[in-house]
């Protein structure tokens, strides 16, 4: 009778998927990358360079004040031809300090300017919540294409360790003559198979560790896996046109391209602006001393002090500036319905990938509660092959299809359940509304 070794199917797994003692969660290793990651690092910088500019707008409505002071040495050499005038050579200092200052009174172009530039902060803002959300799914993906990767791996290592023992099992049942070669030379190129399929897994693996360390700027990022059996949460709202409807209010792109369209109506305004006349409130303070009198003073030499106060409000009305201004508000007028048309390409845009998110999302659970009945499936079968095998009515071909199928749904199913998780993080991403705690919910549920 044929013999069959029972296969160390759970504890070649056990062993393969333990976890390593120096293992990194998910929110770990992402705000390691929030640190490191240039391209968040590029929005922040951009955010804190449109606060400064925001404050450099609002100083054009505040007031300016100078102080100069000036010092000048001059001499004389006066020679008279006249007679009874006397000739004269001298030297004089003038000292002269100025204190002067303006408060802008109605210059509408500068209020403009500072309501664009918090409209532009805001942008900025945007930019910087869309980074993160980018960082966040960006970190999540190549995490979890660690995880798949390793348990590809380690799938494929106990898938040759059942084969290595069938292979082992048919060599001996042929010794014995109770199995033919065939067996034999089917179970070694199942093996050699095998083997091929580790070393492809094992580069794969190195490659995606690699990226990922690239990401979170730690060298050999070790991620935690997934608490077996995890239960993975329906979709909610069950309903993509509501996803899309709260795009509207939360998609940074969205926001921001209607950002972009606020600040072009605003560049209208100012245009209008350059037609408009300007006020300013003007004062200047100013003290003089002449030492030794002053080149007037003729040959007396008396010191002499003076002060020259001023107040004015001065008017600038513009008069023709050759139609510059007039071509200014007609650019600006094409610049708005740019905008406008950008807008509405954002939103189209924010609509189709939200809904293709939301069904992506739908299908991978779909997939995983499929993949699990196939799974359950596939160790029957096993199982049943086994016992065939043993009793001589299954061939050794039999057993290894079925333990290749049930490695491979194994490994499907791992992966399938990274997508969910993964896809999950890219629709809150796509109708923009992906935040912090949304990576926390996913890292609730890595091993501890």
């Amino acid at each position: 009778m044929k013999v069959l070794r029972k296969l160390p199917l759970s504890a070649a797994l056990a062993l393969a998927l333990a976890v390593p003692a120096q293992a990194q969660s998910l929110v770990e290793l992402f705000e390691s990358a929030r640190s490191y990651d240039a391209a968040y690092q590029a929005a922040k910088a951009q955010y804190e360079a449109s606060k400064a500019k925001a404050d450099q707008a609002l100083a054009l409505l505040l007031p300016t004040s100078n102080l100069v002071l000036s010092a000048n040495r001059a001499g004389i050499d006066y020679t008279s031809g006249t007679l009874g005038i006397p000739s004269y050579s001298r030297w004089f200092t003038t000292q002269s300090a100025a204190l002067t200052a303006s408060q802008p009174l109605f210059r509408p172009g500068n209020l403009v300017g500072y309501n664009q530039s918090k409209k532009q902060l805001s942008q900025a803002l945007a930019q910087l919540v869309s980074a993160e959300q980018e960082l966040v799914v960006r970190i999540s993906q190549a995490y979890f294409d660690v995880l798949a990767s390793q348990d590809s791996l380690d799938f494929v290592r106990a898938q040759k360790t059942a084969v290595s023992e069938q292979l082992a099992s048919a060599k001996r049942n042929f010794e014995v003559g109770t199995a033919t070669i065939t067996d034999t030379r089917e179970a070694q190129a199942r093996f050699d198979l095998v083997i091929a399929q580790e070393i492809a897994a094992e580069n794969d693996l190195r490659v995606k560790r690699l990226a990922l360390d690239q990401w979170v700027g730690i060298k050999n990022a070790t991620p935690k896996p997934l608490v077996k059996a995890t239960e993975l949460k329906p979709v909610l709202p069950a309903d993509p046109d509501q996803w899309v409807r709260d795009s509207e209010s939360t998609h940074p792109g969205i926001l921001n391209a209607q950002l972009a369209l606020d600040i072009a109506k605003l560049e209208i305004e100012r245009a209008r602006a350059g037609h408009k006349p300007t006020v300013d409130l003007q004062a200047s303070y100013t003290g003089t001393r002449n030492v030794n009198g002053t080149a007037a003073s003729g040959s007396a030499s008396p010191d002499s002090h003076v002060v020259a106060p001023s107040v004015s409000v001065v008017m600038t009305i513009p008069v023709f500036a050759g139609f510059a201004t007039e071509n200014r508000y007609k650019e600006t007028v094409s610049l708005e319905d740019k905008a406008k048309n950008d807008l509405e390409a954002a939103r189209r845009n924010v609509a189709q990938a939200t809904r293709a998110a939301y069904f992506g999302v739908v299908s991978g659970i779909g997939q995983v509660k499929a993949l699990e009945a196939a799974e359950e499936s596939s160790q029957v079968a096993l199982d049943a092959n086994k016992l065939g095998y043993t009793v001589g009515v299954r061939i050794n071909i039999d057993v290894l299809n079925s333990q290749s199928q049930l490695f491979q749904t194994k490994r499907d199913l791992a992966k399938a359940r990274y997508d969910v998780l993964v896809g999950g993080l890219k629709l809150r991403q796509a109708n923009g509304s992906l935040k912090i705690e949304d990576l926390q919910s996913v890292n609730a549920l890595l091993s501890k």
